[in-house]
């Protein structure tokens, strides 16, 4: 019996499908000489520092680096302790049963780095020695499972992408572990999170973010003239600007004097603009952030969703280009959005049907080509399902669409000695555009008509109007996540030139299918917080990149070319063991530098001792007060009973116990608004205690 391994239960499905294994047990599928089981993501990883003898945080531990790495089943949290997931040691224990009954193994885990450690670490932790294959494909329709089924390769082949993958996986636990580790050791309170991509992904969001805050904007003043030809009017702006209001208002006063403006140049130019190339998921993650204000995170959620219900193709792709195979089904897939609402009046309007081949390059495709749709019918998704679907269908017709064809004009002006220009843009042939009726941004938009009449050179116009518009330099703005995945692309640096984009991706820190979770991680260490679309540090996360922003840790470069090392050890042009020694030198370095790193309390937050452990203080943060000994960790919410308690009344219930009388609870029964008094019971949960009442000495617990 061959035993196939998928990364999930859904895709177990699709393919026991295929395969004839139609006989459900508990943990995965038989039948027709195959057993189809699942993990769930990453069943085993790397095993904690308590695992090697090491527990606490101890400067003479410093650095920890194992001369063989543990492995353990995922660990879930019962209480103060860690202890293996009793869901994940079930199914080992399906594997592992499954792996002694087998011939040999066919590996379905997501085409990847990621899914590729996700197998082999389970074969290592069970001891297995069973010969296996790779399934390697970019959807899971039937076909693209039945092609993948006729084309196994042997496991071997594919050993050193475990490799690259490996050594990921320890050089984050070496400089995760150590830094961290280093860090709340110097501070000598709390515990504090470091990464190997976290902490430079910080760096890029807090740099941001202070020299946004430090920009002195400059103030100056422009020029805006109002002229018409022919019905047609139009503005034009001064070519000079003016540092002082003086200046302006003198040269207002000569341009109203001259009472005509006379045309010195036209200059015209045909462009034709290349439609834009295939979505791969940062690419869509950016896009899906700036049109629709999804996180990446969800972008890629929902996304999976659509691969695993076979609507497209492998997300978790890095290239932007698709190979000379995948080519010939691209007639067949526009041809299937004839029927799409958005589309079809596109498709049938294309006045040249030849496919246009920037995206198509076998030497650019990586694991994985370009997000394409699938053959598969599309009903019953969900709105934001749509609009995902929607942007890979749209952007697939738009890369393989006719170029777009404007009329770019460039006028120079003159009115008694002061220059003006103006420019405007025509189009000519939509080409691309036309898939969105997408509107050209303009380069710039104060300068920008979208149409101006037929000027030529020698033109004299009228002036119907002159105004002085006061201006100021703008800092670069805060990141969002759209901005802040183009940083990560490129490391730190501002590209905005696509070729070069792309040319950089080697040396980006993070890869496509890591910089979701890796934004979210800073979410859930309070380092950052969502204000509208941008990012902004908290008062935690500015004290760590403060604390660390000088160092190796923070070194966004640094972390681009351990990138690129990975990718190089993919490609059997490095050796791992390399890599791992220059990962043990740089944890051991960071550990030296960041022991002796000073951590100030920069917060300023109010404190007072916890009532109940009586050993921590209980710290005041936004929507909470939470002790800061780890093993009592008391908790108290501002809001009960959605009225929000002030620090003075919190102050109260933890040093006596009780609030005075606070009105304006409301009831989640009734909605009526009550007046009630906070205070501990024998547990420290808040409950109610209400006025004395003629026969009513009730009290009840605060929800």
């Amino acid at each position: 019996m061959k035993i196939i391994i998928a990364e999930k239960p859904s895709v177990a499905k699709s393919i026991a499908a295929i395969v004839g294994a139609n006989n459900k047990k508990e943990g995965y599928m038989e039948g027709n000489g195959y057993a189809v089981t699942w993990a769930f993501g990453h069943l085993v990883g790397l095993a904690m520092p308590e695992h090697y003898g090491i527990t606490g945080f101890q400067k003479e531990n410093l650095p920890i680096l194992p001369q063989e790495f543990k492995l353990l089943p995922r660990q879930v949290k019962e209480g103060k302790e860690y202890k293996n997931d009793p869901g994940v040691m079930k199914q080992l224990k399906v594997i592992r049963e499954l792996f002694h009954r087998g011939e040999s193994i066919i590996v379905a885990t997501d085409a990847g780095r990621e899914g590729e450690l996700i197998f082999r670490y389970i074969y290592q932790y069970i001891g297995c020695t069973l010969p296996f294959e790779r399934l390697w494909i970019s959807s899971l329709t039937d076909r693209a499972i039945k092609d993948g089924f006729k084309t196994l390769r042997p496991g071997a082949e594919y050993d050193n992408l475990y490799a690259s993958a490996k050594a990921r996986s320890t050089a984050d636990w070496l400089v995760g572990i150590n830094a961290s580790q280093a860090l709340s050791i110097s501070a000598g309170y709390g515990v504090w999170s470091l990464g190997r991509v976290q902490t430079p992904t910080l760096a890029i969001i807090c740099s941001r973010y202070l020299e946004n805050k430090d920009f002195k904007p400059q103030t100056y003043f422009r020029l805006k003239l109002h002229t018409s030809k022919e019905a047609t009017a139009f503005a034009a702006h001064s070519v000079d600007k003016f540092d002082a209001r003086s200046l302006a208002d003198e040269t207002l006063v000569q341009v109203k004097a001259a009472g005509t403006i006379q045309v010195t140049a036209v200059e015209r130019k045909e462009v034709k603009q290349e439609p834009p190339l295939l979505y791969d998921l940062t690419t869509l993650q950016k896009e899906a952030n700036s049109k629709h204000g999804f996180s990446a995170d969800k972008t890629l959620t929902i996304a999976q969703s659509l691969y695993e219900a076979k609507k497209i193709s492998y997300p978790r792709t890095g290239s932007r280009y698709i190979s000379e195979d995948v080519l010939e089904e691209i007639p067949h897939l526009i041809a299937i959005l004839r029927a799409h609402p958005l589309f079809g009046k596109y498709i049938d309007g294309r006045f040249d049907t030849t496919l246009n081949t920037r995206s198509v390059n076998d030497a650019k495709v990586t694991d994985h080509h370009a997000l394409i749709i699938t053959e598969e019918s599309v009903t019953n998704l969900s709105k934001d399902e749509q609009l995902i679907y929607d942007m890979v269908a749209g952007r697939m017709l738009e890369a393989f669409g006719e170029r777009c064809v404007k009329e770019n004009t460039t006028v120079s002006l003159d009115a008694d000695g002061v220059h003006f220009s103006c420019k405007g843009s025509v189009t000519l042939v939509p080409g691309w555009r036309a898939v969105f009726d997408a509107k050209d941004e303009p380069n710039n938009g104060e300068d920008e008509n979208s149409t101006l009449p037929a000027l030529v050179e020698g033109d004299r116009l009228l002036i119907r109007d002159c105004e002085i518009q006061e201006k100021q330099t703008k800092p670069r703005p805060l990141h969002t996540e759209a901005s802040l995945l183009s940083s990560m692309e490129s490391a730190g640096k501002e590209v905005e030139d696509e070729q070069q984009r792309e040319a950089m991706k080697e040396c980006g820190i993070g890869t496509p299918a890591t910089r979701a979770s890796i934004i979210e991680t800073l979410f859930s260490r309070e380092y950052i917080v969502r204000e509208k679309k941008s990012l902004v540090p908290t008062n935690k996360g500015l004290v760590v990149y403060l604390a660390v922003k000088d160092k190796k840790i923070a070194d966004v470069a640094m972390t681009g070319q351990w990138e690129e090392a990975l990718n190089k050890i993919a490609s059997g042009k490095m050796d791992a063991a390399t890599f791992h020694k220059g990962i043990e030198v740089y944890a051991s370095q960071i550990t030296t530098e960041l022991l002796s790193t000073a951590i100030e309390r920069t917060d300023n937050r109010n404190t007072c001792p916890c009532p109940k452990c009586k050993n921590g203080q209980m710290v005041f943060y936004p929507k909470v007060v939470k002790c800061k000994d780890e093993n009592c960790g008391l908790t108290i919410f501002r809001t009960v009973a959605k009225k929000e308690l002030t620090d003075g009344q919190l102050n109260d219930l933890l040093m006596n116990g009780k609030t005075a009388l606070i009105k304006g609870f409301v009831s989640s029964k009734t909605g009526s608004t009550f007046d009630a008094i906070v205070k501990f019971d024998a547990d420290y949960k808040t409950v109610f205690e209400f006025p004395p009442r003629k026969g009513d000495s009730k009290k009840r617990r605060s929800k």
